[in-house]
């Protein structure tokens, strides 16, 4: 049998796996195993990846931080302290709860920079009270699952990571394109929601009160401070993403101890959370917090995350090399270079990026085709980081397309509502999300214009 017909044989048995449900990093390992013995390569170099993909990358350090960040303000209370700020915003408006659920997605999404710890911490939260407020709960699960996408592209954000140490880019620059295009997708996946909300007549609403507003707002202090520290901090130079990120894990700790006892303090005799327009000043200064007892459960969850993703880095990046040895990256360079000019190829990358989004999660399709796809698109003229920003924006996309879909997963195990029932109203947000994505890709100054200048 020639080496053609086993490669094809073994990439069909995998693909098989990966649809009865194999894990991404096991499919991908078993691939690199098999094509590691048919090439020759030893096998002692995935070992070698795993290795050094932390150990060489101080960047990447900022992932496993950034993971941690966002379990600590969700067991402390602050991340329920904003979601009740945005709906004190938006209640007001037909499918108000839904708009704030996606708002609060963008709020949590700034602290935390993860897609999935996003989903599943605002449908977690919020799911329960939409389904209760009249709201159907395929589509509020469906909500939580679109919401997420935005972790991996409002700043701080754990891809842009992986894409600056791959292509060897400034992260803080990363950072700061991200802002207005994840800023875009929220408000464009707001714009859905009012929209099918209205036709659909889902939703209470609640009077706008600027005294509920201005309470919700002062609740969520410590929220806006965490995030204005990340982004001060990278926008300055002050800190290094890796280095904010321990910041906003110290901030948070400090900020989990010191609230549990003025918590209950606050709130002695109360045996149920009180309404945001019954809080006292102290109530609203002070989040649940947590104890030193909790910190190693936290800790551990977040293990569990990073322990997931960065086997999962190694295995891509042995991955990336086996794709280089037979020559996919030639071949697929060769391709969309060949479709002429400079909109021929960001939109043929665009599409790459979208189809392997369906079948893949976003960081293999980051660490394999994002060192293909960027020199190409760089030599017809489109900025890098502008590029980075489409790419990335593509990749998160893929958080809500089956077959993958990983926050449609995500959103499917917290709310209870099973996966393809998802689907349906999902479809809404997704053009949502390809309309600002295209929008992004033809503005470039979507993405550079915070970027500082000279």
């Amino acid at each position: 049998m020639s080496d053609g017909s086993i490669i094809t044989l073994l990439s069909i048995g995998v693909t098989g796996l990966f649809m009865l449900g194999v894990p991404v990093f096991l499919v991908i390992g078993y691939w690199v195993i098999g094509m590691s013995f048919l090439l020759g390569m030893p096998l002692d170099n995935i070992g070698a990846a795993l290795s050094d993909v932390f150990t060489d990358g101080f960047a990447l350090l900022a992932m496993p931080l950034f993971i941690l960040t966002g379990d600590l303000i969700n067991r402390s209370g602050i991340a329920r302290r904003l979601s009740d700020f945005a709906y004190s915003c938006l209640g007001w408006l037909r499918g108000g709860l839904a708009m704030a659920s996606l708002g609060a997605c963008g709020l949590f999404a700034a602290i935390s920079g993860s897609n999935s710890a996003t989903t599943a911490t605002i449908g977690s939260m919020l799911h329960p009270e939409m389904v209760k407020g009249g709201y159907d709960e395929r589509f509020s699960a469906a909500t939580a699952a679109a919401g997420g996408t935005v972790g991996i592209i409002i700043p701080p954000s754990i891809i842009f990571i992986v894409y600056g140490f791959l292509l060897n880019l400034p992260i803080s620059e990363l950072f700061v394109a991200g802002i207005i295009p994840g800023t875009l997708m929220v408000l464009g996946m707001m714009l859905a929601a009012f929209v099918i909300c209205r036709r659909n007549g889902w939703g209470y609403l609640i009077a706008l009160s600027p005294l509920r507003v201005a309470k919700s707002g002062l609740g969520a202090w410590l929220g806006f401070f965490a995030i204005g520290l990340v982004l001060w901090g990278i926008y300055t130079g002050k800190f290094s993403p890796t280095e904010a990120a321990g910041v906003t894990v110290g901030f948070c700790v400090i900020v989990g101890f010191l609230c549990l006892p003025l918590h209950r303090m606050v709130n002695r005799g109360r045996t149920e959370r009180p309404d945001v327009s019954e809080r006292s000043f102290g109530e609203m200064l002070v989040v649940r917090g947590f104890g030193p007892l909790e910190l190693p459960s936290i800790t551990m969850r977040s293990a569990q995350i990073t322990g997931i993703l960065a086997p999962l880095i190694a295995v891509s990046v042995v991955m990336q090399q086996i794709l280089s040895v037979l020559g996919a990256q030639e071949i697929i360079g060769s391709f969309v270079t060949s479709m002429g000019g400079y909109y021929a190829v960001l939109f043929t990358s665009m599409a790459i990026v979208f189809v392997a989004g369906m079948v893949l999660e976003s960081l293999p399709v980051t660490i394999i085709l994002a060192p293909i796809l960027a020199p190409v698109a760089q030599d017809v003229g489109v900025e890098p980081v502008q590029f980075a920003v489409i790419f990335l924006v593509g990749a998160s996309i893929g958080f809500i397309t089956p077959p993958y879909g990983l926050n449609l997963y995500v959103a499917s195990g917290v709310t209870g509502v099973p996966y393809f029932r998802l689907l349906r109203y999902t479809l809404f947000y997704l053009v949502t999300l390809i309309g600002v994505w295209l929008l992004v890709a033809l503005v470039p100054a979507l993405s550079t214009v915070l970027l500082p200048q000279g």
